[in-house]
């Protein structure tokens, strides 16, 4: 199957079956998003989802973090992965925001990575589903997903060349949506280790089953 017609085939099956797909994270603003996006970094969005109502009542705006301290702050989000580092991250996010960009969310890319803790990812998210600029963020999910359906070359090493392809092969109108058809899809079918090939949809055009499932059941056949 061509490039362009596996494409064809992922839209078709998502526009279809998922036409509504959004984060996980609960958030009613950007400023909650934006927080709660840099600690799900290495943690789960259902972790994040239990840390953050009291996190967002006590400090509901960039002002409450940047008048906030570390002692202050830590209790919140001690338990999510790394959360010295991301507690820093918070203090010194608060600041910025007020201090460079009047406690408004920037709208770029380029603006939200001089923002500690914010990296290229978070920020494409950021953009993405606020803005539903046409930005793919690239985490472990979209990163599996895509190479093993064929979306992307097996070859491409950073999630940067991943994001790369998949911005230049998908209709502008569909990146920010696919960005999370292809979570969903990794996180609830496709896993890492166990993927549910057998109740997948996506078998006819997907080059892992091709390779690896299909294969071994025709063997076993013979």
């Amino acid at each position: 199957m061509l490039k362009k017609e596996r494409y064809a085939a992922f839209i078709q099956h998502f526009s279809e079956n998922m036409p509504v797909a959004e984060t996980e994270l609960a958030y009613e603003t950007p400023f909650q998003l934006l927080v709660a996006v840099v600690l799900s970094a290495q943690c789960t969005d259902k972790r994040i989802n239990i840390v953050t109502p009291p996190l967002f009542r006590d400090f509901p705006s960039p002002e409450h973090l940047a008048t906030a301290d570390f002692d202050e702050l830590f209790p919140y989000i001690k338990s999510v992965s790394y959360p010295s580092n991301k507690t820093k991250h918070l203090l010194g996010l608060g600041k910025m925001l007020v201090e460079k960009f009047q406690s408004e969310i920037p709208s770029t890319v380029d603006e939200l990575t001089q923002l500690p803790g914010v990296g290229r990812k978070t920020a494409n998210v950021i953009t993405s589903v606020i803005w539903n600029q046409p930005n793919m963020a690239v985490d472990t999910h979209v990163f599996r997903v895509s190479k093993r359906l064929g979306l992307v070359p097996m070859n491409a090493k950073t999630p940067y060349e991943v994001e790369k392809q998949l911005v230049k092969h998908l209709p502008k109108q569909h990146i920010h949506v696919a960005h999370h058809w292809l979570i969903l899809h990794g996180r609830y079918t496709c896993l890492a280790r166990s993927p549910k090939c057998h109740e997948c949809q996506l078998t006819h055009f997907c080059r892992y089953y091709e390779k690896n499932v299909a294969k071994d059941s025709a063997a076993k056949t013979v």
